[in-house]
């Protein structure tokens, strides 16, 4: 009997055909210090991003365009939400069989071309325009092995968008959802996400907002976290397939593998908690079954856009059924008593001294906590 070495999946196959840089690791400091390359199915220079906490679920690539420079159209049989780091343009969207829209972005826009409509960006500005994309094409290529049908398929999902005038029209509507008292808000274009009104709500803990983001009908979501000056969020944990975005400030983040519980350096496994240092532009996404620390230490509210699968529209079967199961239990949705008097010594021992040289007092109750994905 011959053993083999495990395959590559036909995603990981396909991205290597791609022509690009295949960044890994679990973090990009600065989205905009990225080495990238020509790449020609886009018609951009880009990279992907292969991040250790994507585990299959998502995809994220990063495309820079030139002044004047446009995208080549494509449509395609997954998901996908952009965020412009840097410049302005156009965005082009067509329906089959509808007459196409466009409308303006900047850099702090965000945006979700409907599932397989026609799409592509223009750079009308005579500086570069930087943006990343996160998109469930793992999923797709994985499940149908098969890029020809994910990419040149003329099924029209016109239940998702069928060429409505308003559809990019920007929205200010929140709801509060009653089945987890998290704020919702259900749009497809958000022109600047670093300003105050996608997160300009009630917060639902002390000093945090927390904004959960509904866009094209889509299960790939996104929420927006808004936290202040000397202040961190609690333990948290969840499946793989979250990336994280940084729009504000910085920091740092501490992951560690849950099987140690929230207190790994009182007992002894400090080797295996990993830092992650962040600023505005830094991408980063976590293993499954592990907990994340975010430590502002800016002087200046941190701002971190998560996205992922599974929203309040459309949540997906695997994520409610752990939840059922109570996998997906986290400490954010039971913080420790006594106000976090019962965490880590160390953690917060680190944090307050990083955050007295530079100035800055934390907060008597400095933690915070976040909403469940």
């Amino acid at each position: 009997m011959v053993s083999r070495a495990r395959s590559k999946s036909f995603y990981e196959r396909w991205m290597e055909q791609e022509g690009v840089p295949i960044v890994e690791g679990f973090s990009v400091r600065d989205l905009r210090e990225l080495a990238l390359r020509p790449w020609k199915r886009l018609g951009c220079d880009g990279a992907y991003l292969q991040l250790s906490g994507l585990e299959g679920v998502a995809g994220v690539y990063v495309g820079k365009l030139a002044p004047g420079q446009s995208l080549e159209p494509e449509k395609h049989l997954f998901e996908k939400i952009i965020y412009i780091v840097e410049g302005e343009g156009v965005a082009e969207i067509q329906q089959q069989g509808r007459v196409p829209q466009a409308f303006h972005w900047r850099a702090g826009s965000l945006f979700s071309p409907p599932m397989n409509a026609t799409h592509r960006l223009i750079n009308h500005s005579p500086e570069p325009a930087l943006f990343l994309a996160v998109t469930t094409a793992p999923l797709a290529l994985d499940h149908y092995h098969n890029a020809r049908f994910v990419f040149n398929n003329d099924f029209c999902f016109s239940d998702r968008y069928d060429g409505e005038r308003d559809y990019f029209a920007p929205r200010e509507e929140h709801y509060l959802s009653s089945g987890n008292r998290r704020w919702i808000y259900e749009t497809n274009f958000i022109s600047d996400l670093r300003g105050a009104a996608a997160v300009a709500v009630e917060p639902r803990w002390r000093g945090e907002n927390v904004t959960q983001l509904e866009m094209a009908n889509n299960a790939l979501t996104g929420r927006l976290a808004g936290w202040p000056v000397g202040k961190c969020y609690t333990p948290e944990d969840h499946g793989g397939g979250v990336v994280l975005v940084n729009l504000g400030s910085e920091g740092y983040s501490l992951i560690w593998p849950k099987e140690f519980g929230p207190k790994p350096y009182e007992t002894g496994h400090r080797h295996r908690v990993v830092r992650v240092d962040w600023q505005a532009g830094s991408v980063f996404s976590a293993p499954a079954n592990c907990f994340q620390r975010h430590f502002n230490t800016g002087r200046e509210p941190g701002l971190q856009l998560a996205l992922y699968c599974g929203g309040e529209k459309f949540p997906m079967g695997a994520e409610v059924a752990a939840m059922r199961a109570a996998v997906y239990t986290s400490v954010m949705e039971n913080p420790m008593p006594g106000e976090f008097a019962d965490e880590d010594a160390e953690i917060r021992r680190m944090y307050e001294l990083e955050l007295r040289h530079k100035g800055i007092a934390p907060d008597v109750n400095y933690a915070v906590a976040v909403n469940a994905h």
